[in-house]
């Protein structure tokens, strides 16, 4: 599941920026994201009978804390974020770098301070190998 999760993150990825680059210049950003989420809670709902079968929504929300609810908020600027760079003219590739390096780069004192990771040169040159190696019990 390791490496299976980050495959979906990439590709997914790549269609949500061909997605957001091609949504329609005449499109009210705020009329576009509700339409998104819309498909997006159907396609979740799809999911969730699909693929956990029969579970208990209420007692699922019931495990839910803050995080999922200001992911919620957080997603929403994200998505506007991204819609409004591709409006004012950025490239695919150069928006979606820019925002993933400084992201990157501010995340490393988010995960030291708040998470308690520690910081290892192996782990930021080759992520892959920290994993293979741990795994053996090398590392």
């Amino acid at each position: 599941m390791y490496y299976i999760s980050m495959i979906i993150v990439v590709l997914a990825s790549i269609l949500y920026h061909i997605c957001q680059k091609s949504i329609s210049s005449g499109a009210n950003p705020y009329v576009s994201l509700m339409i998104t989420y819309f498909v997006s809670i159907i396609s979740t709902v799809v999911a969730i009978f699909i693929l956990n079968g029969k579970i208990d929504i209420i007692e699922s929300v019931k495990n839910l804390n803050w995080a999922t609810y200001v992911l919620g908020i957080s997603i929403v600027f994200l998505e506007l974020g991204f819609l409004l760079v591709y409006r004012a003219g950025w490239n695919v590739s150069v928006a979606a770098l820019t925002a993933y390096v400084a992201v990157a780069v501010l995340l490393i004192p988010v995960g030291i301070l708040l998470f308690k990771e520690k910081l290892q040169l192996l782990v930021l040159l080759i992520p892959w190998e920290y994993y293979y190696l741990k795994k053996i019990s090398v590392f």
